[in-house]
């Protein structure tokens, strides 16, 4: 994997010394560029059907550009790895730029492929009960783990964000039947509120040793002030390592457990949209990760014709 002209091989060779001896780049680094480079140089190669050469590199175009994309596609490398290789061309060709007088522009009007956005991944009514009843195993004080127990009650039995837990003030605590939530862009919604979740909200409440008006934040940290999201992930993070759950369960897995588990009790698409505060059924749609067969199920006992 190493280009056939001497003069590409000096020019690859200079760059990886400087990235080396005046970045400082680790050895493996290092590696990985080499490595990089060498598979796009071989790909040129085999697509010009030629020698590579500094015309060649010069007069590249964005057509070769993107086949070599479309290569690395069809072999199935991820986003982050076509990313970082783009990353480490670009790199390559700032550097023959300046050192060694062969510019291409295209390259740098390569756009980098958008990434796929991953849906969180739903875990079973059971493992997320069970970390529930965990979760304040490990808490330092007793009321942080009243704490946490109300913090993850309250995101599972509503189907809340985190931020939008967190937002929350004691006078916006879930005590009635129902609460408002504001959600993204300010848009407000109503949520029921689930008696078990009123009861671990007083429980924490009445144990907590910070003094708290009604404007003072639902969830505190240790001194008092609004609680760290961060805090609470890394409490997630213990709990699911202590139930040997997948390292994909995070504060936002029991949101989306929330409206799975709804789904599967027979609620209607139309009312977990507004429970999570989605702006089109499309959204809620790709977030309960519905398919064709359960939604023509749904239509075929719903519609009057059906």
């Amino acid at each position: 994997m190493v280009a056939e002209n001497g003069e590409i091989k000096k020019i690859v060779t200079s760059w990886l010394s400087r990235l080396a001896d005046e970045k400082r780049y680790s050895s493996h680094t290092i590696s990985s560029y080499k490595r990089d480079m060498g598979y796009f140089l071989d790909f040129l190669r085999e697509y010009e059907g030629g020698e590579i050469t500094s015309e060649m590199l010069h007069g590249l175009s964005l057509r070769e550009l993107r086949a070599w994309l479309a290569n690395r596609s069809k072999k199935g490398y991820n986003f982050s790895s076509t990313a970082r290789a783009i990353s480490v061309i670009r790199s390559f060709f700032r550097h023959a730029e300046r050192f060694h007088n062969l510019s291409n522009s295209a390259v740098f009007h390569l756009r980098t492929p958008r990434q796929e956005k991953r849906l969180p991944r739903a875990i079973s009514a059971e493992d997320a009960i069970n970390a529930v009843e965990n979760i304040g195993k490990d808490a330092k004080d007793k009321w942080m783990a009243k704490r946490d127990v109300a913090l993850l009650t309250l995101i599972y039995g509503a189907g809340l964000r985190i931020a939008e837990a967190l937002s929350l003030n004691v006078k916006d605590a879930p005590f009635g039947d129902a609460m408002v939530i504001k959600g993204k862009g300010n848009k407000e919604r109503m949520v029921p509120v689930l008696p078990i979740v009123t009861s671990a909200v007083r429980e924490y409440l009445a144990e907590c040793p910070h003094h708290m008006g009604p404007d003072s934040p639902l969830f505190v940290g240790s001194r008092g002030a609004r609680l760290n999201p961060r805090l609470f992930q890394l409490t997630i993070e213990k709990v699911r390592k202590y139930l040997g759950l997948p390292e994909t369960v995070t504060p936002h897995s029991f949101r989306h457990s929330f409206a799975t588990h709804l789904l599967s009790g027979g609620a209607d698409l139309r009312s977990i949209q507004e429970l999570l505060g989605h702006a089109s059924l499309s959204t809620t749609q790709r977030y309960t990760k519905i398919d064709t067969e359960r939604l023509l199920e749904s239509y075929a006992k719903a519609h009057p014709k059906g």
